[in-house]
């Protein structure tokens, strides 16, 4: 009697499997995500419809059109160079912990410790960032539908209902995650697409080519415009971040060496289009820019529905935004948990072994989805008491997880000729790729940690700097509380990525 053989994709699963256990790893996770999932949970993170409707109204006034659309494609070019530089170490070592295995494979102990806790900042700061921008636009929308008024405590409250839902959600497995994200690439699509068309077909007047692309508004306070312009490219690179969440889903992607780093790429690129038809839509339509910028609904893009699409289209333009905000705080959530998971499996994190509990029927880290919405929970607890408090949660985000992307790729061009690339890979292209990469991501995190206001108040105040500055204190005294418990499992066999790569290809 003939044996039936496996199908390919159970092929491919098989490859994936024995990767990992050559990487040292036992496969806990269910691969249970394809391609286009892969690509979509890093498009949903990046999320356009969340970074640039949060940031609209900083760059409003850090350059103001002109740095908007000139900024986002000059920010684009280069955040392709850091995508293809992590895309290919990704290849290489296509694990759940992401960048910091990858750190620590090629650099050793302490790069991956500090890789690490700088990675995991940035998430759970993401996670808040996201779900908190979704409350601010969700107390903006209710202000329009019913006359609430969104004070801090109604925001929290909003705020805490979105984070249980993205609890509950990512407890069922990554299969119902998978189905979310792809409906979120085509609502995010559909979405920019409705919200462009409305505000170009609608309105009786528009903004010229000329008034949107060269355009300089300054309300910082600095003097130097050549200053602002760096301020405005912010609005660009923070929401060009989160790509990392395919590398973190990677043990749970089918043909991950390939699919993980074609979908970082993917993500970056859809969302470059995305972003940039999205800034020119909303520009175009201002209808008055000072009153766009001091609304009283908190958020300028939906002053900019409201004046050029009347209140029944400012509302459903608002819905369309905080549905997308919440697809994408939701696969924040889904990397974050992933990547407590993988630190806790080495032991670097305080009650490790909690939180690298999988469920046995949905193969879910569930304790590490549970800390991943406490703690950004907690980050956001400051704003009942300081206005502030939000622009210190995006610092958070923006300052942990921008610098820990180019640390893999730095380390990769340390490793010349002997490091070992996956099936996706640059070639001849990898040094140069990854010297801009690496360049570029210094350059950027000095720009985030400078003063954005003037005169420097304690409400005007740049947290970037010291939240750089808390994230390696924490780890530097965990390094010396724990770091001796924190260890990578011994590679099970020489890799021999010559022979996946053949396979996979």
């Amino acid at each position: 009697m003939l044996r039936s053989q496996p199908s390919p994709a159970a092929r491919a699963r098989q490859r994936d499997d024995d990767r990992l256990r050559e990487l040292g790893y036992t496969p806990e996770l269910t691969r249970r995500m394809g391609r286009f999932g892969n690509a979509a949970i890093s498009f949903s993170v990046i999320s356009v419809l969340s970074g640039c409707m949060t940031m609209y109204g900083f760059a409003m006034g850090a350059g103001g059109p002109a740095v908007m659309l000139w900024g986002w494609l000059a920010v684009g070019l280069m955040v392709c160079s850091v995508g293809a530089g992590l895309a290919e170490v990704t290849s290489a070592y296509p694990t759940s912990g992401g960048l910091y295995f990858m750190a620590d494979r090629l650099g050793g102990k302490k790069w991956g410790w500090y890789t690490g806790w700088l990675n995991l900042l940035g998430l759970l700061g993401g996670i808040a960032g996201i779900d908190f921008g979704a409350a601010l636009f969700t107390g903006a929308y209710l202000n329009l539908q019913t006359g609430f008024t969104p004070t801090p405590g109604k925001i929290m409250a909003i705020y805490l209902v979105i984070l249980a839902l993205h609890a509950v959600l990512n407890l069922f497995g990554v299969r119902l995650i998978s189905v979310l994200n792809g409906i979120s690439v085509w609502w995010h699509l559909a979405g920019v697409a409705l919200i462009v068309g409305a505000l170009t077909l609608a309105p009786t007047r528009h903004r010229s080519p000329h008034y949107a692309f060269t355009e300089f508004v300054n309300t910082t306070g600095w003097s130097s415009n050549g200053y602002v312009v760096l301020l405005g490219l912010l609005l660009a690179q923070y929401t060009f971040s989160g790509y990392d969440a395919s590398a973190h889903l990677s043990e749970e992607t089918t043909n991950a060496a390939e699919a993980a780093p074609r979908g970082i790429m993917r993500a970056i690129i859809w969302s470059w289009g995305a972003g940039f038809v999205l800034l020119c839509g909303l520009t175009f339509a201002i209808h008055d820019y000072a009153a766009v910028q001091s609304t009283a609904l908190g958020v300028p893009p939906a002053q900019i529905f409201l004046d050029a699409l009347g209140l029944g289209w400012a509302k459903a333009l608002l819905l369309v935004v905080i549905a997308a905000q919440l697809f994408c705080g939701n696969a924040e959530t889904a990397a974050c948990s992933r990547m407590i998971f993988a630190f806790s499996r080495d032991n670097a994190l305080p009650g490790s072994s909690l939180w690298r509990r999988v469920h046995a029927r949905t193969g879910t880290p569930r304790a590490a989805v549970w800390l991943s919405v406490a703690v950004a929970a907690l980050l956001a607890l400051p704003y009942l008491y300081s206005p502030t408090a939000y622009g210190a949660v995006v610092a958070i985000n923006v300052i942990g997880i921008t610098p820990a992307y180019a640390i893999p790729i730095y380390l990769r061009l340390r490793k010349g000729r002997s490091f070992e690339p996956g099936p996706w890979n640059l070639g001849y292209w990898s040094v140069p790729v990854g010297i801009i990469a690496v360049v570029w991501v210094a350059f950027v995190t000095v720009v985030f940690c400078l003063p954005q206001s003037h005169p420097i108040t304690v409400d005007t105040f740049n947290y970037a700097p010291l939240a750089l500055l808390a994230a390696l204190t924490l780890a530097a005294v965990w390094w010396r509380v724990a770091g001796k418990d924190y260890e990578l499992p011994p590679v099970a066999a020489s890799g021999d990525l010559a022979k996946i790569q053949d396979e996979v290809v």
